[in-house]
């Protein structure tokens, strides 16, 4: 077998790699031999990665500068990283999201799911917003935009910030490196029209993880007020309003956002049934109720409150806050839809946590629904870290 001209890492003697032999698609730092040679790597090397035996496992990407210091590419050892490769990953992935959906606005690229790494593309019609967040994928820039421009991408925003290229030693920046990008682009979903800001928003824009929540409460909003908390561009309200919502508040930190969420209002024709606050959501959670305000669909996507194991504590009892608050504004009979991004909170406890907040509140709940990440944001089954994505829906009852 012909080897690709790489160098060799090795995992350390007596090590069991049966999980990354079957999947698995992280090498951790207190698991490899971290030699000269294996130190001399510059940050995003390429490697062949074998077993303590010398038998071949696949080719890696290697960071010293990460606790993830191998990153699965291919299970194949003799596999060549090269343009032609990330051509035919980039066509397999739009393959699956065009048979999803009937037009190109989805997530095209999750990360490990999708077998690339620490790499997020968000495509919006012919422009893709790319978050290359690990070493590997920064240095291979210039082949990511070439391998895009065969599924017919046109131009390119690099948005290069956030927390996790931070831990791979990474610079911030935000490039147009092909084509160029008028800031706010028109997404539709669910009956609605966003309004996404491809430079100046929050990650690549737009959320489409939550398309599929959208849906479900928009189905329960028909002919009632809706109160969408954290909502960003507009995420929940819309979808509300474009289905029949009587009324919706958006509440946000952001004045840009909720200037984008009104944008995305009058583009959906609803505007006129539409308002927004902009306020700390816990401080307008608790002016609402103080107001006597009463809503019969409730939403609250707050951001990652538990970004790493370390937080997970905190961000458990602000989930608890939110739903202990958010429950005095759900009118009787009315529904409380609670979501959490957070990759460090499984599913049991943050269920657990809105339950007590629920409880805490003097409310009383039936479950009827739980949703995660739409099917264009695969999960990776040996990664639990990339199934994030809860959205728990209540019913209130007397």
């Amino acid at each position: 077998m012909n080897q690709p001209p790489y160098p060799v890492v090795r995992l350390k003697p007596k090590l069991d790699s049966s999980a990354i032999r079957y999947g698995a698609p992280w090498v951790f730092a207190n698991e490899l031999v971290t030699d000269r040679r294996t130190r001399a790597l510059d940050p995003g090397a390429i490697a062949v990665l074998e077993d303590s035996d010398r038998r071949p496992i696949g080719v890696v990407t290697v960071n010293n500068n990460s606790k993830i210091i191998g990153r699965i590419l291919d299970r194949n050892p003799a596999a060549v990283i090269d343009e032609a490769w990330l051509t035919h990953k980039l066509t397999q992935a739009a393959a699956m999201r065009d048979r999803l959906f009937s037009k190109p606005f989805y997530r095209l690229i999750h990360a490990e799911a999708d077998g690339l790494p620490g790499v997020i593309i968000d495509r919006f019609g012919d422009i893709a917003v790319i978050q290359p967040n690990a070493a590997w994928a920064e240095m291979m820039m210039d082949q990511f935009i070439a391998a895009l421009q065969t599924i017919g991408i046109k131009s390119v925003v690099k948005s290069g910030t956030g927390r996790a290229r931070k831990l791979e030693g990474l610079v911030e920046e935000m490039t147009v490196p092909l084509g160029s990008v008028t800031a706010k682009v028109p997404v539709a979903m669910n009956g609605a029209t966003y309004m996404a800001d491809l430079i100046g928003g929050q990650k690549t824009g737009i959320f489409y993880d939550q398309r599929p929540n959208h849906a479900f409460a928009a189905g329960l909003s028909k002919d009632v007020r809706v109160l969408d908390v954290f909502s960003h561009v507009g995420g929940f309200s819309l979808a509300a309003l474009a289905n029949g919502a009587k009324s919706a508040l958006a509440v946000d930190g952001s004045t840009a956002a909720l200037a984008l969420a009104q944008e995305g209002a009058e583009a959906s024709g609803v505007a006129d049934r539409f308002e927004t606050r902009c306020s700390d959501a816990f401080d307008a959670l608790t002016a609402l109720a103080a107001e006597g305000q009463e809503f019969e669909v409730v939403i609250c996507d707050p951001p990652a409150f538990a970004p790493n194991k370390k937080a997970a504590e905190a961000g458990l009892r602000a989930y608890e806050k939110v739903a202990r608050l958010a429950t005095a504004l759900v009118a009787d009979g009315g529904y409380l839809g609670l979501c959490s991004c957070s990759h460090a909170v499984d599913l049991t406890k943050f269920r657990m946590a809105c339950s007590r907040g629920i409880g805490r509140a003097g409310g009383r709940a039936q479950l009827i629904h739980t949703g995660y990440a739409g099917a264009d944001h695969p999960m990776h089954p040996q990664l639990a870290e990339s199934g994030y994505l809860k959205s728990l829906f209540y019913r209130m009852i007397s």
